[in-house]
């Protein structure tokens, strides 16, 4: 069976077209900073390979579809529901579906969502202190970045040759870490929505709820307009005033003297260090982490300032090997193993839709 997984991030796309169950990669394609989803959905590229299902990682269903589910009408009223709980990525989804039905009709549509790998969290990390209706209409701790933060933790356990008590860090245009003790995610930053926890690109991490009722209330603004500005504005452009948040271009404008940008920066490496600190906490000890995604897989700058002053921890990088080395390796020196690799999202998202396709629709396979 061969499965094309496309890959949306809220800055990129990325796809594999994976041979299963041989996870043999057929082809594959990536493109930066995307603006319009749609045309960049146009762009990919079979190379002539017959193409048998299309496999999402898509992002937030609600309580109903923490799993992998064949894309039928039920799935798509839940992606539209929860469409204000995620609209920078549901919007995404939902005009990649569409795309992929009018350009493949027949062909069958897998979901595979983000908060499937964090069902797995305790109800003392998974739950709010919000009137016990809100719990009931959905209004709880999803955690996203699932299908990332899996592969990390089974990539890690193979490198140290044991499951650990890991810190998996996915930073990027979207970021998000979780804490995974010996396979199983306990905690997550990430909440009832992708808009919480660290600061991502342009979309705002964790923030006092009544911080927007303040604002709403003082200018009169609708939910639309709140949502559009928090999801668009905030994060790391709203800290350095860069339009889009991009860490790279932040580099740069701190390199040449911005100040505000530089803080930014800063503002991004103590939320990282702290939630290691506190994740050490949640699983009663530590003995690996791991740096994934666009930065913490290439920033080798921002992952020594997010390991500096954590040598109580047992944290201590080698300069060498996480400045000059390639591929996936260990780049500590210290008892805590520091990992910096690349994540497969595609791969997990190959392997759940071959499970369901396989299940659900065995012709497929044959």
């Amino acid at each position: 069976m061969n499965l094309l997984v496309p890959n949306l991030g809220s800055t990129s796309l990325k796809y594999q077209i994976l041979e299963m169950p041989s996870e043999k990669v057929l082809g594959r394609g990536r493109f930066e900073r995307v603006r319009d989803y749609a045309e960049a959905i146009t762009q990919i590229s079979a190379g002539g390979v017959a193409v048998d299902a299309v496999a999402f990682k898509a992002v937030h269903a609600g309580p109903q579809y923490r799993g992998t589910f064949l894309i039928d009408d039920g799935v798509l009223r839940a992606l539209a529901e929860f469409l204000p709980a995620a609209p920078a990525h549901n919007a995404i989804y939902l005009t990649a579906i569409a795309a992929f039905r009018e350009s493949m009709p027949g062909v069958p549509l897998v979901a595979a969502f983000e908060t499937e790998f964090h069902s797995s969290m305790p109800a003392w990390a998974r739950h709010y202190g919000v009137p016990a209706g809100w719990r009931d209409e959905g209004v709880l701790k999803y955690g996203f970045h699932g299908a990332s933060h899996q592969f990390v933790a089974e990539r890690c356990a193979v490198l140290l040759g044991r499951q650990t008590r890991l810190v998996s860090c996915h930073l990027g245009g979207s970021s998000s870490i979780c804490a995974i003790d010996r396979g199983r995610s306990v905690d997550t930053t990430m909440g009832f929505s992708p808009q919480s926890g660290l600061e991502n690109a342009a979309r705002c991490g964790e923030l006092d709820a009544f911080a927007v009722l303040f604002m709403m209330e003082r200018h009169g603004w609708s939910s639309a307009q709140v949502r559009d500005q928090l999801a668009c504005a905030g994060g790391l452009a709203g800290l350095s005033g860069v339009a889009g948040g991009d860490v790279r271009d932040l580099d740069q404008a701190a390199a040449e003297g911005n100040a505000r940008a530089a803080e930014a920066l800063e503002v991004f490496v103590y939320q990282v260090k702290k939630t290691i600190g506190a994740y050490a906490a949640a699983m009663h000890g530590l003995d690996a982490v791991a740096f994934t995604g666009g930065i913490g897989e290439n920033s080798a700058r921002l992952r020594a300032a997010c390991c500096a002053g954590l040598e109580f921890l047992g944290i201590t990088l080698d300069t060498a090997s996480n400045e000059c080395g390639t591929g996936d390796r260990i780049v500590s020196s210290g008892p805590v193993a520091v990992v910096a690799l690349a994540t497969n999202e595609e791969l997990i998202v190959a392997r759940r839709a071959f499970r369901v396709l396989t299940g659900a629709c065995g012709t497929l396979a044959s």
